[in-house]
């Protein structure tokens, strides 16, 4: 069961990214919907401020494992375009990461959260993670789970032990690898 209000809350944090920075495009890296249904089942609401957040500016919907049949089945209700991969200059956006050296590559599917030890305890947080030749980025979701960066799924991605900046509330922290728990 899904809370009925991780639409909202998502769109929040999305409406003010896009009023500070003002983008000239966006692009959702997938997973956007979480089954086939979720574009019915949107708020009429919420649906018209998803509509007016995509005005007048590009709007790309990469496609996700959870929501492939929700995009294929609702672009005449959805502003944008739905792409597999996207090139921008030397970086290609997608997904879920592939395996082997990927120079450029920027994906998400994985939600890398880190841990570390602050103030006497353990802090978990959304992270993104690098080692300078490609990155695996945070879920942006209000709700969305995270995979320890430190599981084989994300560390086996990179050759080199890679950096993790963990979201803070009003910033973002460099971590060293072996920094993490």
């Amino acid at each position: 069961m899904l809370p009925p209000y991780d639409s909202r809350a998502t769109l929040d944090r999305l409406e003010a990214e896009i009023e500070a920075l003002s983008p000239a495009a966006v692009v959702l890296l997938g997973d956007s919907f979480h089954d086939a249904a979720s574009v019915g089942r949107m708020a009429v609401d919420d649906k018209a401020r998803l509509d007016r957040l995509a005005a007048g500016r590009d709007w790309i919907w990469l496609e996700g494992n959870h929501d492939i049949a929700a995009l294929a089945g609702a672009m005449d209700d959805l502003v944008g375009e739905v792409v597999e991969t996207m090139a921008l200059g030397s970086m290609r956006l997608i997904h879920e990461p592939q395996p082997g050296v990927q120079p450029g590559e920027i994906a998400g599917h994985l939600h890398p959260a880190a841990r570390v030890a602050a103030h006497g305890r353990g802090v978990r947080r959304p992270c993104f993670v690098t080692d300078g030749r490609r990155a695996v980025l945070p879920a942006f979701g209000a709700f969305t789970g995270g995979l320890d960066v430190r599981d084989p799924a994300i560390a086996g991605l990179f050759v080199e032990p890679p950096m993790a900046a963990a979201l803070g509330r009003d910033r973002v922290h460099a971590l060293a690898w072996e920094a993490l728990r």
